[in-house]
């Protein structure tokens, strides 16, 4: 009897092998680039972003500050992706939580201890909040929420304009006001390890929220009805699960975390402060290059956010070879280009799996 052709069961195990080809493919292509612009200095610029970032205890930890945000906004995208949605609005939750921190950084200054942890709580509701307008659309209206997020994201950068103008705003540097020494994020020792650089206790934060995520997701029966509305919603809600609730919530949990981000980032004590300027904040759109270098995956979006500021940090030497920063641009866009190709692949051979194991059954 003719054996039937079947396909391996290598899909999960892809997920993080097709993340680590994206990177060599990145680094390779950083090289070839190198090459082409300056082939006398390429191999000390090549050097400077393997191991620029490991020049100094200083270098080490504004690593760690840098992945902070970014990690957050990542886990943001990564978990609107869990339950297949698409939040391209984490630029604009990561503002708004930005200035809901900054906002009691300034005005209370008579919390004492709890400051930074109030600023830090208001930074998430003022996330989720924004966050909330696009997925009562998508639950209650079928409005895409690809369309609503890139709405709120310039509604959320004009808006944050205003309120900054109206309320804490310095006029001589047209910037916000330096929040209060009580209302930035605890040190923990950071200070001490990695003297000079900008981390602090937040990027402890960033790791546990990461955990969090995680055990909610895979560990919890609330994190299960999340991914089912996200794999099946009309199957879902037959089985007496309330759709647009779910969605609801999740992007309510997609927007805190990236609000969490801006103030992660606003109160770190290193002379941070909200521009009024017409530009949308890039952590959101980096942490979608996070998300997909994870594969969606939690702890996966936690190493891709350091890798990303890994190499973004060791790339900021590499003017002393003579090559402008903007290089670590283009090798982050090639990795993450075909982060999302071998995700492609990694659902079309998922599908082709579940195809000819339904035609053996």
């Amino acid at each position: 009897m003719k054996k039937k052709f079947s396909l391996p069961d290598f899909t999960n195990a892809a997920g993080p092998i097709s993340s680590i080809v994206a990177i060599l493919v990145g680094l390779l292509s950083g090289i070839i680039i190198l090459l082409i612009s300056n082939p006398a200095r390429a191999l000390d610029g090549f050097l400077w972003i393997i191991a620029g970032s490991l020049m100094s205890p200083k270098d080490i930890g504004n690593v760690l500050y840098y992945a902070t945000p970014i990690i957050m906004t990542g886990l943001s995208v990564a978990f609107a992706f869990r339950t297949s949605l698409f939040n391209i609005g984490a630029s604009g939750q990561f503002i708004m939580g930005a200035y809901g921190a900054v906002l009691v950084g300034v005005k209370l200054q008579s919390l004492g201890s709890f400051h930074w942890i109030v600023a830090l709580l208001t930074s998430i509701v003022f996330g989720a909040l924004w966050a909330l307008i696009p997925g009562i659309l998508k639950a209650y209206f079928n409005v895409n929420e690809v369309i609503s997020f890139i709405m709120t994201n310039y509604i959320g950068m004009y808006l944050v304009n205003s309120m900054v103008r109206s309320t804490v705003y310095h006029k001589l540097t047209n910037r916000s006001l330096p929040v209060a020494e009580s209302a930035n994020i605890p040190k923990i020792g950071f200070d001490k390890i990695f003297p000079g650089s900008s981390v602090n206790g937040g990027i402890v934060i960033a790791i546990l929220i990461s955990i969090l995520i995680y055990i909610l997701l895979n560990k919890t029966t609330f994190g299960f009805e999340l991914k089912a509305c996200g794999f099946n919603n009309d199957a879902s809600r037959y089985a007496g699960i309330n759709a647009k609730k779910n969605i609801v919530i999740s992007l309510l949990i997609a927007g805190a975390l990236a609000g969490m981000g801006g103030g992660l980032l606003y109160l770190a004590g290193s002379g941070k402060y909200i521009y009024v300027e017409d530009i949308i904040a890039p952590e959101g759109f980096t942490g979608i290059s996070v998300a997909l270098l994870g594969m969606s995956h939690p702890i996966g979006t936690l190493f891709a956010g350091l890798f990303v500021a890994y190499i973004t940090v060791g790339g900021s030497y590499m003017q002393l070879s003579g090559f402008v920063p903007e290089i670590i641009d283009i090798i982050t866009a090639i990795i993450i280009y075909f982060a999302a190709f071998s995700l492609i692949i990694r659902n079309v051979l998922y599908k082709l799996k579940t195809r000819n194991a339904g035609d053996k059954s």
